[in-house]
C-alpha cells in the first residue's frame, strides 16, 4: 500500500520516526512529506534513510513530475502525525502553502490526522472549530492522548504511542467489519497491586497495553466494551478511545468484583489482566519502618478469577478467554506450562505471551500462541499488541457466533 506520511513540526515529531518504521515493517510503501519547520526536529537524512524514498517539503521541488499533485492523488492513505495546531487550521482552510497540505486538498483516500500540541491550545475554540471542520468533511482526527507534554505540565494534546495511531490508519483502508455487533464484551487490562501499608505493594510488570488493544479492536468491531483497568497508566489509557466504557481498579478483589459485575451480561469475558496470585495475609495501617531486622510476611492465595468464570459463570453460555505469561523453566518450557494451564483452567481459550528477555510487559509488541481449553493450538500471532489483539478476536469470533447474542437488539446494546 502507497502510504503518505505527514510530519508537522512539533516535538512530537521524533515519535513519527517509529510510525514509519511501523508502517514500513508491516511491509508498505512510505512516503514521508515533512512541513519545513518540522525539519528542525528530525532531518531529512533519517526520513530518506528510513522511509528510502526522497523527501521534499515544498511545492516547487520535484516540478517535473508535478509533486503536489502526485504525492497526495496516488496515495491510497495519508497519515498526518503529529498534526500541530497550525497544520490543523491551514488544513481546515483549505491552504495549499507547502507539499503536505497540497497533498492534502488532492487526496481522494482516507485521511487521519494525528493530533498533538499543548493542553490550551488543543482547548482553544479556534482548534476546536478546526478539529469539527475536518471531520464534517470525512477526515479522521484521533483524540491526542492524555499525559506528560513537552514541559514538566500534564494533559490532553500528547500524540498518542505510534501503534495506536498505526492501527488505526489502517483500520480505515482494511476494516475488519462488525462482527462483533451486537455483543457485550468484557476485558480487564493492566496488573494488580496488593498493599503491604499504605506506601507499598506487591505488584508485576504489567502496562496494560494489550488489553487496552483488546478493548479498543473490539469496539472497533462493532462491541460494546466494558474496561476494567487495574492501574493502567493514562497515557496507555488514552489509546482506548471513544466507546470504551473504563472501570478503573486497584486490587485483584476489586478486579474480581468488577469484572463479575460487568460481566453479568457479557457474551465474552477476556481476562488479560495480569491478576497477583498471593496478596499479604495483614496489611499494616502506617508505613513500615527499617527496624534492622527485615519483617516477615505472610502471604495467601488470591481469588483464581479466570477459574472462577468458568466454573461459576455470570452468565451462562458466555465466552471465557484466559491470558498467562510464562517463562519456561527446568520443568517445562512456555507451552507446555501454558498447555498444563489451559487443562486446569477450562477457559474457552487460553492466550499463552513468553515475556522476559525485553519481550511481553511494557512493550508495544508481542507474540501469543492461543490454545482451547484442551491445550490444542488454535492460533499464532505476532505484531505490534493492535494487530496481536485482533488475531485473538479473530479466534473468539468463531465461538461467539454459535452462542446466542445478550437479550436485546444491536440498537439497545450500543445506545
Amino acid at each position: 500500500m502507497r502510504i503518505v506520511l505527514g510530519v508537522a513540526g512539533g516535538i512530537a515529531a521524533y515519535k513519527a520516526v517509529l510510525l514509519l518504521r511501523l508502517l514500513r515493517e508491516q511491509g508498505h510503501s512510505v512516503r514521508v512529506v515533512p512541513t519545513r519547520a518540522s525539519l528542525e526536529f528530525v532531518g531529512r537524512a533519517t526520513w530518506e534513510a528510513l522511509s528510502g524514498q526522497p523527501v521534499t517539503t515544498d511545492v516547487f521541488e520535484d516540478v517535473d513530475q508535478v509533486a503536489h499533485v502526485a504525492v497526495g492523488k496516488t496515495a491510497d492513505l495519508v497519515v498526518v502525525a503529529p498534526a500541530t495546531a497550525d497544520l490543523l487550521a491551514r488544513a481546515a482552510t483549505g491552504r495549499a502553502d507547502d507539499l503536505l497540505t497540497a497533498s492534502l486538498l488532492v487526496a481522494r483516500c482516507p485521511v487521519l490526522l494525528a493530533p498533538a500540541m499543548h493542553t490550551e491550545m488543543w482547548e482553544h475554540p479556534a482548534t476546536s472549530a478546526n478539529v469539527a471542520t475536518l471531520r464534517g468533511r470525512g477526515v479522521h482526527v484521533l483524540p491526542p492522548a492524555v499525559g506528560r507534554l513537552t514541559g514538566t505540565d500534564s494533559g490532553a494534546g500528547r500524540l498518542p504511542e505510534p501503534e495506536v495511531i498505526a492501527a488505526a490508519a489502517l483500520a480505515l483502508v482494511h476494516p475488519r467489519g462488525t462482527d462483533l455487533a451486537a455483543r457485550r464484551v468484557v476485558v480487564s487490562a493492566g496488573g494488580t497491586r496488593e498493599p503491604l501499608d499504605p506506601v507499598r505493594f506487591l505488584g508485576n510488570r504489567s502496562s496494560g497495553r494489550q488489553g487496552v488493544a483488546l478493548a479498543r479492536t473490539a469496539a472497533d468491531r462493532g462491541a460494546h466494551v466494558t474496561l476494567v483497568a487495574a492501574n493502567v497508566g493514562s497515557d496507555v489509557l488514552a489509546g482506548v478511545g471513544p466507546g470504551v466504557s473504563v472501570v478503573p481498579v486497584e486490587t485483584g478483589e476489586e478486579l474480581r468484583h468488577a469484572v463479575r459485575a460487568a460481566a453479568a451480561d457479557a457474551d465474552v469475558v477476556v481476562m488479560a489482566a495480569a491478576v497477583a496470585d498471593y496478596r499479604p495475609a495483614d496489611v499494616a495501617d502506617a508505613k513500615l519502618k527499617k527496624s534492622g531486622t527485615a519483617p516477615v510476611i505472610t502471604l495467601v492465595e488470591t481469588t483464581d478469577v479466570l477459574r472462577e468464570l468458568v466454573t461459576d459463570p455470570p452468565r451462562p453460555g458466555q465466552v471465557v478467554v484466559g491470558f498467562a505469561a510464562e517463562t519456561g523453566d527446568a520443568d517445562g518450557s512456555v507451552l507446555d506450562h501454558a498447555r498444563a494451564k489451559a487443562r486446569r483452567k477450562g477457559a474457552d481459550l487460553l492466550v499463552v505471551n513468553p515475556v522476559g528477555d525485553g519481550r511481553g510487559f511494557g512493550t508495544t509488541t508481542n507474540e501469543v500462541t492461543v490454545l482451547d481449553a484442551g491445550g490444542d493450538v488454535v492460533a499464532t500471532a505476532a505484531g505490534t499488541k493492535h494487530e496481536v489483539a485482533h488475531a485473538v478476536w479473530d479466534a473468539v469470533v468463531p465461538l461467539v457466533d454459535i452462542r446466542p447474542a445478550t437479550p436485546g437488539d444491536a440498537a439497545t446494546l450500543r445506545a
